[in-house]
C-alpha cells in the first residue's frame, strides 16, 4: 500500500502525466493477464524518431573524445559537467547527488576482464570539499550508496569501472530497491545491446512533491551524514535506443520511487512521458533531436 501511495502521488500537480495512473496498476488474476498485454502494447508504441543526422553539442568542450561521442544528443544541463571514463555526469553541490549522469552501453563496455572486487567508492576531489559527499555521510545510513552510471555497465576496463566508483556518480538508494528493482531495470538496459547498436542511458534522482493532511504540496527528503547528503524521493532512467543507419532511435523512460518495490510489477508499468520527468527535474532531455510534434517522445502514449 505504500508503494501504491507513492507511486500515486506521481501524477499530482502535472508532475507525471495522466498516463501514469494506468501504469501503476497491481496485477492480480485475470487483471495482471489483461496488464501484460498492455504492458506488451505500450513497448509497440513506443515511438521511433527519424534522425537523418545528429551533430554533437556544440554548447561544451569536452576534453575527453568519447566524452564528445557519448554527448551527441545534446546535454540536459550544462552545470558542473564532469568527464570520466564511462559516463558524463553533472554534479549538484546543493543536494551532493548527481543531476545527471549519461553512459553508452555496447559490447565493448559490457565485456572485459574489470573486476568489481578492485574497485572503492571514493571522494571526488574536483568538488570543492564544502559540497563533497563523504563515505562517512553513508555509513550507518541504512542506505546503499547507488550508482547512477552501473558499475556492470562498465568491464572493458578497470578504470571506466573504477570512476563508476566516485561519489559523484552515487545517490542514497533504499537497499531493497537498489538490489532489486532497480538492478533489474540495469539489466533491461544491458540486455537491450543485443537488439541496439548503441543504448544510451540517462540517470539521475527526482525530489518530488506530495500532498499532506492539510492538502498542499510539499518536496520533502531526507538527508544523511554530517554533509547532509539529500536522499531522492525518486530515481529516473531514460534510455535512447539506437537502430543503427538512418532507422532513428526509440526513447523510453522510467521513474521508480526510492524505497521497497516488489520485483514482480513488471518494469514496463513505471514508464512514463519523457516531459513529465523533464518538468520534475528541471531538465531538457536529448535536445539534439527534433521531435515531431510535442507527443513525439513520450514513451507509452
Amino acid at each position: 500500500m505504500r508503494v501504491w501511495r507513492t507511486l500515486a502521488t506521481l501524477s499530482l500537480g502535472a508532475v507525471l502525466g495522466a498516463s501514469a495512473s494506468c501504469l501503476w496498476r497491481l496485477p492480480g488474476g485475470e487483471q495482471q493477464e489483461e496488464d501484460e498485454e498492455e504492458a506488451v502494447g505500450l513497448l509497440a508504441r513506443v515511438p521511433l524518431i527519424p534522425v537523418p543526422s545528429v551533430h554533437a553539442a556544440s554548447e561544451l568542450t569536452l576534453g575527453r573524445p568519447s566524452g564528445a561521442a557519448l554527448m551527441k544528443y545534446g546535454f540536459p544541463s550544462l552545470s558542473n559537467v564532469h568527464t570520466r571514463e564511462s559516463y558524463v555526469s553533472s554534479y549538484d553541490p546543493r543536494t551532493r547527488t548527481p543531476a545527471w549522469v549519461i553512459e553508452r552501453l555496447g559490447g565493448d563496455t559490457l565485456l572485459g576482464t574489470a573486476d568489481r572486487k578492485r574497485c572503492d567508492f571514493k571522494e571526488d576531489d574536483s568538488v570543492h570539499v564544502f559540497h563533497r559527499a563523504t563515505n562517512a555521510d553513508y555509513k550507518g545510513s541504512g542506505l546503499d550508496r547507488g550508482h547512477m552510471a552501473a558499475a556492470a555497465n562498465h568491464k572493458g576496463s578497470q578504470k571506466a569501472m573504477d570512476d563508476t566508483f566516485y561519489l559523484t556518480n552515487v545517490a542514497p538508494q533504499n537497499p531493497h530497491l537498489n538490489q532489486n528493482a532497480w538492478n533489474n531495470l540495469e539489466k533491461l538496459c544491458r540486455s537491450l545491446t543485443k537488439r541496439y547498436a548503441n543504448v544510451y542511458v540517462c540517470t539521475g534522482p527526482l525530489y518530488l512533491p506530495r500532498q499532506e493532511a492539510d492538502g498542499k504540496l510539499y518536496v520533502r527528503y531526507q538527508v544523511v551524514g554530517g554533509n547532509h547528503v539529500a536522499v531522492p524521493t525518486h530515481f529516473f532512467k531514460i534510455l535512447i535506443l539506437e537502430r543503427g543507419g538512418q532507422d532513428g532511435v526509440e526513447l523510453r523512460s522510467y521513474v521508480l520511487p526510492n524505497q521497497p518495490v516488489d520485483d514482480k510489477i513488471p518494469l514496463e508499468r513505471f514508464l512514463v512521458p519523457i516531459e513529465s520527468i523533464e518538468r520534475a527535474s528541471g531538465l531538457l532531455f536529448v535536445p539534439n533531436i527534433v521531435r515531431a510534434g510535442s507527443g513525439a517522445a513520450i514513451a507509452g502514449k
